[in-house]
């Protein structure tokens, strides 16, 4: 679609790029503050968050926290080894598949997690301090909705219809 095709919205699209502009200023936000006020990365953050779950508590397949988390693994890997430098995770042999490996949170991983609950919290506090509990609960549900949309993106099948 372009801007000479008569079904194209300039305002629609104008507002398309400042959405996903405003989330991607977010993220770099959040990353950044994170490592500012938590020492850590977002990523970090996520793994020892995801790893804590108490029903993931025998840990998680390096797949299964990669899915999780909608990282590459690339980036999972990078960030497991930062955490095994600093003792907070385990990479340890699968009890049923003796090949693959679980990530596992360490008792020292642990108790970092607990230490970092206060500081989270009041994250999270100051940063939704503006919003009311309904606009937090409408929020996550756009996110989410977002989130299915752009899981169901195939620009293939768009440029093929159009081509049709």
């Amino acid at each position: 679609m372009t801007q000479n095709d008569p079904s194209y919205d300039q305002s629609v699209s104008s507002i398309h790029n400042r959405l996903f502009f405003r989330l991607f200023q977010a993220g770099n936000t959040l990353d950044r503050q994170t490592t500012k006020a938590l020492g850590i990365t977002t990523v970090q953050w996520s793994v020892l968050g995801a790893l804590s779950r108490p029903q993931v508590e025998e840990g998680m397949s390096f797949s299964e926290l990669a899915d999780y988390l909608v990282v590459s693994r690339q980036s999972l890997d990078g960030v497991l080894k930062r955490l095994e430098r600093d003792d907070h995770v385990l990479r340890v042999a699968d009890t049923v598949d003796r090949r693959a490996k679980k990530v596992v949170l360490t008792e020292q991983g642990k108790v970092f997690w607990e230490s970092l609950q206060p500081k989270i919290y009041e994250f999270y506090r100051q940063a939704l301090a503006s919003f009311r509990f309904d606009d937090k609960v409408s929020l996550v549900h756009f996110l989410n909705q977002l989130n299915k949309g752009m899981d169901e993106i195939d620009l293939g099948e768009a440029a093929q219809r159009e081509e049709e």
